[in-house]
């Protein structure tokens, strides 16, 4: 990602710059036959489907309930092998975080991909807010003495973990804190720092919106394929996984472009529409 050193796109990210861009929006009347975003309806989903809001509310509850279950089969020990503590492994954006002001801003500015520079400028303005459902499960794990660590993958230079870290407190999320936040600037490969957390802690289950938060396997240049080794794990979904609904971004685009984050171009905008039809495998 950019050098947050730059100058800003805005005038001034604080004082009102990401309200501001985003009522001076869009292109609402537009001329019938005129080229809307191909995130449109993607982003309106996001903004407006309670269904959307209910996914997640349904996967905290979920966890919730697995936490219970980790917590009742723990009988009282004697003076053994201390066992090891309980705990969740967390992503950030899109699981415990909502990118929706993100992606109105996005749609706001008239861009058609995913755009570097306006998510560190976004970021470093505070613009996450809590998903639905993230702080209640995060306070809730915290009173039943279960610990959450958050493993993300983001790049805004030297303030990156400064950054990520008051995101999550902006939002309300408990264990907001060095010992619990692990953000990778040089990679999206989690599984290192996951196993590290895990042969310390007994995870209950991992948290995220995109496959590749669960294991790197699914991390493949190949529509075909991810959904083939999805299904291969099917069991573990629901159980060791909760996934969290995210059309907009992902390693799902790596899957149709070979890069999760595409530029916008001809070829882009074509490979996608084949995407729609389905014919891209």
């Amino acid at each position: 990602m950019s050098d947050l050193r730059r100058r800003s796109l805005f005038t001034g990210v604080a004082g009102g710059t990401l309200a501001a861009l985003a009522a001076a929006a869009p292109r609402a009347n537009a001329a019938p036959g005129e080229v809307q975003n191909i995130f449109s309806a993607a982003v309106a989903w996001r903004q407006t489907a309670a269904e959307r809001d209910v996914l997640y509310i349904q996967g905290f509850n979920l966890a919730k309930a697995r936490l219970d279950a980790a917590l009742a089969r723990r009988r009282p020990h004697g003076h053994g092998r201390r066992r090891k503590k309980l705990a969740f492994i967390s992503d950030i954006d899109d699981t415990v975080l909502d990118s929706n002001s993100y992606w109105a801003l996005l749609l706001a500015a008239g861009k058609q991909a995913f755009d570097d520079p306006m998510w560190d400028e976004w970021v470093a303005a505070n613009g996450p807010t809590a998903t639905p459902g993230a702080v209640d499960f995060t306070h809730y794990a915290r009173r039943r003495g279960v610990q959450i660590f958050y493993v993300s993958s983001r790049d805004q230079g030297e303030n990156t973990q400064k950054y990520g870290l008051a995101n999550l407190r902006h939002a309300g999320l408990a264990f907001a804190d060095d010992a619990h936040v692990t953000i990778l600037r040089d990679s999206s490969n989690k599984e290192p720092a996951q196993q590290a957390i895990a042969a310390k802690y007994d995870v209950i289950a991992y948290l995220g919106d995109n496959l590749n938060d669960f294991r790197r396997r699914y991390y493949v240049n190949s529509v075909t394929e991810r959904k083939k080794l999805a299904m291969e794990d099917a069991r573990h979904f629901g159980s060791d996984y909760i996934l969290f609904p995210n059309n907009t971004d992902g390693h799902w685009l790596k899957a149709i472009f070979g890069d999760s984050e595409p530029p916008d171009s001809p070829e882009y905008r074509r490979r996608m529409l084949l995407a729609a039809l389905g014919k891209v495998n």
